[in-house]
């Protein structure tokens, strides 16, 4: 395929797009790591929905792009099988069930002290999150390295190196290393005398309204909080602990929604559900304004990255087959990887008890001997560190 999109399998169809991406978000506990994970698990190694290649693609793609990575490449991926309304219905399938626990989850702790067991739980899948980043990347390295070229083995690893280095340190700001890779790549490989992808043709439409919703909700006086999602949305390149800073500012020092023992309450009881982490800002959203507020603050926050890739994805196969477009990615793409590597530092380093180490060890162990999978991994540090929990074990603070 060179000049159009792959077509979506149409042997897909919408109840089995529901089952699969519902799965992931009822069961997607520990954050991007976990997510990509599941999802090349189910489309690359058990189903064959999508090659490789295309998958790394994917997920250099929507690493590329502002808002929540793992929540676009869960509606690119649907979008691949089951075309746009797949991708719609994927989409919504991977988000909503963590939604719907949060808010249930807001409401019942935010009047009173999070138990211990629920800290302890956090606390627990918390702990083995940098092991499955490890097993995430990991598992990426062998097929993004064969397709390597002959004599681009040793820019590959750099590619690598670096996107792990920048996602260790840097933070926020992994995208520029991302970027930069990618246009490294760029200059580097010769230019081919004949470009077969060719431009993209036909415009392509800007799906403008969810950047107008902040200023549509400021008209029924909850424009501070659209704002604060938008921002969660829109900047939360780099994981989910990106986002952490940014929504205290305005939840508890700007706005005075949370005091700062109510945020980080918020903070554990995203940590402790599935699907993306973003679902902590309508935590934030409940705080502020009761179920209509964290409703707002989820919408505004996915709304942007829904219509992003649903207008994009359709040119997603002419792009990645475009000469230079390809150049680009096979620079970001392993920098992308490197960053998924890299996420385990900070998470590592966020560990505060003994216990949590020996998790840490437990499942690493478990998951790159292949002797336990990532579900497993999560849901057995969640229990332990509920049990820790109960039994008055030190958590962290």
């Amino acid at each position: 395929m060179t000049g159009s999109a792959p077509p979506p399998t149409s042997a897909v169809g919408l109840g089995t797009v529901l089952r699969a991406w519902g799965r992931i978000g009822c069961l997607g506990f520990g954050g991007p790591p976990v997510h990509v994970a599941m999802l090349r698990e189910r489309c690359v190694e058990r189903e064959g929905w999508i090659d490789a290649d295309e998958f790394e693609d994917a997920i250099a793609f929507t690493n590329l792009l502002p808002g929540p990575a793992s929540s676009q490449l869960a509606i690119l991926t649907a979008w691949r099988v089951g075309g746009r309304l797949g991708g719609l219905v994927g989409g919504l399938a991977f988000v909503l069930p963590g939604l719907v626990l949060m808010i249930a989850l807001a409401a019942l702790f935010l009047a009173g002290a999070p138990p211990a067991a629920v800290r302890g739980a956090g606390a627990g899948a918390g702990a083995v999150v940098a092991a499955v980043a490890v097993h995430a990347g990991w598992s990426l390295l062998g097929p993004s390295l064969a397709r390597a070229r002959a004599g681009r083995t040793a820019r590959w690893v750099t590619y690598v190196v670096l996107g792990a280095v920048a996602s260790a340190l840097a933070g926020p700001w992994v995208v520029l290393v991302l970027v930069g890779c990618g246009l490294l790549e760029l200059v580097l490989r010769p230019r081919p005398r004949s470009s077969r992808g060719g431009a993209v043709r036909g415009p392509l439409r800007l799906h403008a309204w969810p950047v107008a919703l902040p200023v549509l909700a400021a008209v029924g006086g909850i424009g501070p909080l659209a704002w604060t999602a938008f921002k969660v949305g829109a900047l939360s390149y780099g994981g989910g602990f990106v986002i952490v800073p940014l929504m205290r500012a305005d939840a508890v020092e700007r706005h005075g929604w949370l005091t700062d023992a109510r945020f980080l309450d918020v903070v554990a009881l995203g940590q402790v559900t599935p699907g993306p982490v973003v679902h902590t800002v309508s935590g934030v959203g409940y705080a502020a304004h009761g179920v209509g507020g964290a409703v707002l603050a989820a919408v505004v926050a996915f709304a942007p990255s829904f219509a992003l890739i649903l207008a994009l994805a359709p040119r997603f196969g002419t792009l990645r087959h475009d000469e230079r477009l390809r150049a680009f990615l096979d620079g970001a793409g392993p920098a992308a990887i490197g960053a998924i590597l890299g996420a385990a530092v900070p998470l590592a380093l966020a560990i505060g008890e003994a216990w949590q180490v020996a998790l840490l060890v437990a499942g690493a162990v478990a998951l790159l001997t292949g002797r336990a999978g990532v579900l497993t991994v999560l849901l057995g540090a969640g229990l332990l560190g509920a049990l820790a929990g109960a039994l008055g074990v030190p958590l962290p603070a």
